[in-house]
């Protein structure tokens, strides 16, 4: 009997998933540990692995939505392993050496830049794979991507540069639905208000600049603005508790934790992971957080877990060059700290104009939590932590 790829269960309130890729075409061989397909919900994407070796056969196409637990195929176990596949995944260019380019015209049209699935669907309408811009993570080629430039004569992106198709539809994905819910129902279920600052980032900046070799070399990462503002945030929810508080029906809820959530931009879609007891770690445990949510969410790896109980956001702009914006939370979130480009902008300092590298901060709030007064105490203090860093990186 074939073993069966079953949609697993990855959260107790998701009820299904979308198939986003197929990695191994229907009919192809596929090894024990080998990724088979990626699956989308509304909250994560996760690449799911064979089980056993066999011959994979698809069940159900991509971009189809199915229930949990659902069968969407099939691995035949006595199959036979073609010539080369018993070796180990990391030397596939010694094992398999490409054959020529007449031996087949599936063999053709590989390149590891592509899926199997969009692979095999270049060699069969002859598209040279060099002229197609993937889309998947990290610029991989998809089935969509081919399809498209099939009919186009352009990658997706360029829009309507060949043929004469000008516009292209395809369905939201759970991910992209759930963002879009999340925020509509942010602003509808709470009173959201705005109140901005400005920074002076000199200090930050002359502090990483005269620890960093020293941080590199005892801690293996590079220290960023990123865990400054974190601890700042720390220092402000623990001067202004009611930030640090949540609406459940008619009760308050007060959290003393300080679990401060991330926002890491991705292909699909904006993902906050959180990183946990900030107020506990030293900058460098919060800086090697950061870059592992930031590389599990580049390569769809962002557990459900990784997500949830956060009590308050940052959110950074400045890296895409915002210059300001009024952030929107993260419910049941009181609040979201939003960080901006560094600017440098004339500044009035006893009495004589001078150049400093400013950064505007916005904070957006809950204001049926959170008084005004509050909100611009907190803000006011995350300014103070960041120009006088000194006492943060005691820690150090």
């Amino acid at each position: 009997m074939a073993y069966e790829v079953k949609i697993p269960s990855v959260g107790e309130s998701i009820t299904s998933a979308t198939i986003a890729e197929w990695h191994i075409a229907s009919g192809e061989y596929v090894k024990a540990g080998q990724e088979v397909l990626t699956i989308e919900t509304d909250k994560v994407s996760q690449s799911l692995e064979a089980e056993v070796g066999g011959t994979l056969q698809h069940l159900v196409s991509e971009g189809e939505e199915v229930p949990i637990g659902e069968v969407v195929a099939t691995i035949d176990e006595s199959a036979t392993p073609p010539e080369g596949s018993e070796q180990t995944e990391s030397a596939p260019a010694k094992s398999t050496p490409a054959p020529a380019a007449s031996s087949s015209p599936v063999s053709a049209g590989k390149d590891s830049r592509a899926t199997s699935v969009a692979s095999n669907i270049a060699a069969d309408k002859g598209i040279d794979l060099a002229k197609v811009t993937g889309s998947g993570p990290r610029g991989r080629i998809t089935k969509d991507d081919v399809l498209t430039f099939s009919e186009t004569g352009s990658a997706p992106s360029s829009g309507s540069s060949g043929g004469d198709k000008r516009t292209t539809r395809k369905k939201m994905t759970p991910l992209r639905r759930k963002i879009a819910d999340h925020l509509v129902n942010a602003q509808q279920d709470a009173a959201l208000l705005t109140t901005f600052n400005e920074c002076d980032m000199s200090s930050v900046m002359a502090t990483r600049k005269r620890v960093q070799d020293e941080f590199v070399e005892a801690h293996g990462v590079k220290l960023g603005f990123m865990s400054f503002f974190l601890k700042a945030v720390v220092e402000g929810l623990q001067e202004v508790p009611a930030i640090n508080a949540r609406i459940d029906g008619d009760d308050i809820v007060q959290n003393h934790f300080y679990d401060i959530g991330v926002a890491v931009g991705t292909e699909k879609g904006l993902v906050v992971p959180v990183i946990r007891d900030v107020d506990k770690k030293s900058f460098a445990e919060i800086e090697k957080d950061i870059i592992e949510y930031a590389t599990k969410a580049r390569e769809g790896k962002i557990q459900l877990s990784d997500l949830q109980g956060g009590v308050f956001t940052v959110t950074n702009g400045g890296i895409y060059g915002s210059l300001l914006s009024t952030p929107i939370i993260n419910p049941p979130q009181s609040g979201i700290l939003g960080m901006h480009t560094i600017q440098q902008r004339p500044v009035a300092e006893n009495g004589q104009v001078v150049i400093r590298p400013m950064m505007y901060l916005a904070l957006t709030y809950d204001h049926r939590v959170v008084d005004g007064k509050e909100a611009v105490t907190f803000l006011v203090k995350v300014k103070e932590c960041i120009e006088e860093p000194e006492v943060m990186l005691m820690g150090l």
